[in-house]
């Protein structure tokens, strides 16, 4: 896995998804949303307090209803990988099962599992359950959803490219996840985005302490349409 100085995740965990969001536009453009954000469907559940979670992407794809006949899929090499890792991970998964989005794929054991081993949070397209159990393991947690149960739940594939909630991922893509979703970071623009958070925020708070003087008037609004 290609990864980048800690320095660099640390930078960007100062700044909301929002933020990097609008610093990768600066960096290298606009890009399709798919490859960019998550979209609406995916909820933050547990959070991971006044700082996004960030970190790398270990993916895994998932079938809970369904015996799988002729799977030989090992679980363990999954959470060996995230103990392995030595860098702060995201665990993300996505359903497969065919209806996908109907049983549970991530539960209490699992996250206290993976919270130990060394995840910084969990991305999930499907379903979470136990999530007051997972709050208690301590792993921030985002989902598409929540029930109550799952069939013989197995793993299918992992290190492999996914999708959760709209989003493209590629395993080792640096995530930054908080309450409005989350902002994938490629590693090769990570360190140049981190440092145009800080340019973001300037240009925000000059805008919000223009836009909050008191009496705020029509000529001060004239006056920043002449700025362009």
């Amino acid at each position: 896995m290609k990864t980048v100085d800690q320095a660099v995740l640390n930078m960007l965990a100062e700044y909301d998804s929002a933020t990097v969001q609008n610093a990768g536009i600066l960096v290298r453009g606009f890009i399709p949303e798919d490859e960019d954000y998550t979209d609406p469907s995916v909820r933050e559940y547990v959070s991971p307090g006044p700082h996004p979670a960030v970190g790398y992407a270990l993916t895994s794809t998932w079938a809970p209803l369904n015996e799988q006949p002729g799977l030989d899929s090992d679980r363990i090499s999954y959470f060996d990988s995230i103990a392995r890792a030595n860098v702060p991970v995201i665990v993300v998964q996505q359903d497969v099962e065919k209806p996908a989005r109907r049983g549970a794929i991530i539960g209490d054991g699992m996250a206290y599992q993976m919270k130990a081993l060394g995840a910084v949070g969990a991305l999930v397209d499907g379903n979470a359950r136990d999530v007051p159990g997972i709050e208690q393991a301590g792993l921030p947690l985002w989902a598409t959803g929540r029930v109550p149960g799952h069939g013989p739940f197995n793993m299918i594939e992992h290190g492999i490219p996914v999708t959760v909630a709209s989003l493209k991922i590629r395993p080792g893509d640096i995530l930054v996840c908080d309450a409005d979703g989350t902002t994938r970071v490629p590693v090769d623009i990570a360190a140049d985005v981190a440092e145009m958070c800080a340019e973001v925020r300037a240009r925000e708070g000059e805008s919000h302490r223009f836009f909050a003087a008191p009496g705020f008037t029509t000529d001060q609004w004239e006056e920043w349409k002449a700025r362009g």
